[in-house]
């Protein structure tokens, strides 16, 4: 039986998940209030799986894996979470992280997550592998005809950075930018307006920072 560590910034939230999965025969042996408190106690007790709230105080979800990783840790990671931003869906694959699950889920999810990591697989539910099939993977498709040059200044309109900005950023003429924005346009087959380029980095803000 795989011994677990729950963390999340809500008491009762946190309550809740820790009795339900102790009445399902689990074995808790941490709790954690705060992603500080959740990574201390990862590299303290070990444990083989922690479920992670992704938003909590200090340090978020996503850090807690990224700093037990770099420490060595050998535990396994769930992340929980009310979001679908495409950009953290897609920052947990790179990461590797074995389980990502939304809030709202049933309880049945979680037990098909620990079934699933503990024959060493990974487990998205359902949600997120629609969101990875429908909407991430095209997108990374589009991207991926940007040079590196167009992906920098991507970045920075996706920062709501003025031409005018980039250009004072990057040391170049204004002229140079607008052509590299009318080349993305292009590439991403927008129409050619700016404000289509503003809004599709509006909404994959996430996973063009998370590249």
């Amino acid at each position: 039986m795989p011994r677990i560590l729950v963390a999340d910034d809500h008491p009762l939230l946190l309550k809740g998940l820790v009795e339900e999965l102790v009445s399902n025969k689990h074995h808790i042996v941490a709790e954690a209030n705060n992603g500080m408190e959740a990574l201390e106690r990862i590299l303290s007790k070990e444990p083989d799986i922690a479920i992670l709230d992704v938003e909590m105080p200090l340090l978020t979800g996503i850090e807690v894996v990224k700093k037990a990783r770099e420490e060595g840790s050998l535990t396994k990671f769930i992340i929980l979470t009310s979001y679908k931003e495409e950009g953290l869906i897609y920052e947990a694959q790179q990461l590797g992280i074995d389980g990502y699950l939304l809030k709202e889920e049933p309880f049945s999810e979680i037990e098909k997550c620990i079934g699933e990591i503990c024959k060493g697989a990974t487990y998205f539910s359902n949600t997120f592998n629609r969101v990875l099939e429908a909407e991430i993977n095209p997108q990374l498709q589009k991207l991926k005809l940007l040079s590196p040059s167009e992906r920098t200044i991507l970045r920075l309109v996706a920062q709501s950075k003025t031409s005018k900005e980039i250009a004072e950023q990057l040391v170049i003429s204004i002229r140079t930018v607008q052509k590299h924005r009318t080349n993305i346009i292009q590439k991403l087959g927008l129409e050619n307006y700016e404000d289509q380029l503003i809004s599709w980095t509006q909404k994959y803000k996430e996973l063009i920072l998370a590249l």
